[in-house]
């Protein structure tokens, strides 16, 4: 069995994380780095204000004047994935980094995973990071499983399961890189 833990909106999530405060209000990331400034990650309530991914800084503000734009925090990234990566090895000592934001976990006692991983996911909580989980027999319905779990899912049937995606949901595996993972 496997289990990926997810951390969604990772890099916004790392620039947020001393300063809760922001995340009730309007609140997108850029990267400065980029040749291109864009919006890369953005929250619920700038979505529902009408920024988009994508949009220049200026087009946010067109949206809505509200919105705080924020630049990607390198090394509060590093310090949050270093607590993912702490946090997923409290489960097991298969872990891998998968991703930014995803640590993809193998088990080879596979009772009382769901109470297990939730624990996991409510010790991210305490550390200001908002997570969620799926478990499933494949590491790759694992991915998925996490990417629409509320906060933990555990995937029995994986043909069951994955038959009823959206294309676009199985995309998010080559974006990611998901099918690359050494853990199988």
């Amino acid at each position: 069995m496997f289990a990926t833990i997810y951390l969604p909106n990772f890099y916004l999530q790392s620039a947020l994380r001393h300063q809760p405060k922001l995340r009730a209000q309007p609140v997108s990331l850029i990267d400065a780095s980029e040749k291109k400034v864009t919006i890369i990650q953005l929250n619920d309530v700038a979505e529902k204000a009408g920024v988009r991914k994508g949009m220049a800084p200026s087009q946010a503000l067109a949206r809505c004047l509200r919105v705080v734009i924020k630049t990607r925090e390198r090394a509060q990234e590093n310090v949050i994935a270093e607590i993912l990566l702490q946090h997923s090895f409290m489960l097991s000592p298969w872990v891998e980094a998968t991703g930014p934001g995803l640590c993809t976990i193998q088990f080879t006692d596979d009772r009382d995973l769901i109470p297990k991983v939730s624990r996991v996911i409510e010790k991210l909580a305490k550390c200001g990071l908002t997570g969620q989980a799926g478990i499933a027999a494949l590491s790759d319905a694992s991915f998925f499983a996490a990417h629409l779990a509320r906060p933990v899912l555990q995937i029995d049937n994986v043909n069951d399961f994955l038959a009823p995606l959206p294309i676009e949901t199985l995309a998010l595996s080559n974006a990611t890189g998901l099918c690359s993972t050494n853990i199988r």
